[in-house]
């Protein structure tokens, strides 16, 4: 049988599993929560995902997919120099800017995205 925590994870205490703010009180009763570091995350540090950054996206007809060749320009939805959209393992987290790094392209964030939970 599987180890339940193959990562070897720390258990979650009620703090972490509160997903309303009345929770929070139960968990204030129950004594001070630990003050979470950079350290306590150490062990997901070497979890790969995925980067992607999207110059933009563009709507066409499966016959006009099939008709394209090296050197046909599919129009974007986005403007020059308007930002482009930062994911990680497919969800937004982040707005940029193209950047040449080294005669490489690369992005420089400049919006950070924050999703409710």
């Amino acid at each position: 049988m599987a180890n339940e925590n193959d990562l070897n994870l720390p258990p979650l205490n009620p703090a972490d599993l509160s997903f309303d703010h009345n929770a929070a009180d139960s968990v204030a009763r129950s004594g001070p929560v630990p003050v979470k570091t950079a350290e306590d995350l150490e062990q997901v540090f070497d979890v790969p995902v995925t980067v992607s950054a999207v110059l933009g996206s563009s709507r066409i007809a499966v016959g006009d997919l099939l008709r394209v060749t090296p050197g046909t320009v599919l129009e974007l939805d986005r403007r020059v120099g308007e930002a482009i959209d930062i994911f990680v393992n497919e969800r937004l987290v982040a707005r940029g800017e193209v950047v040449v790094v080294e005669e490489r392209l690369g992005v420089t964030m400049t919006e950070i995205i924050k999703t409710d939970r």
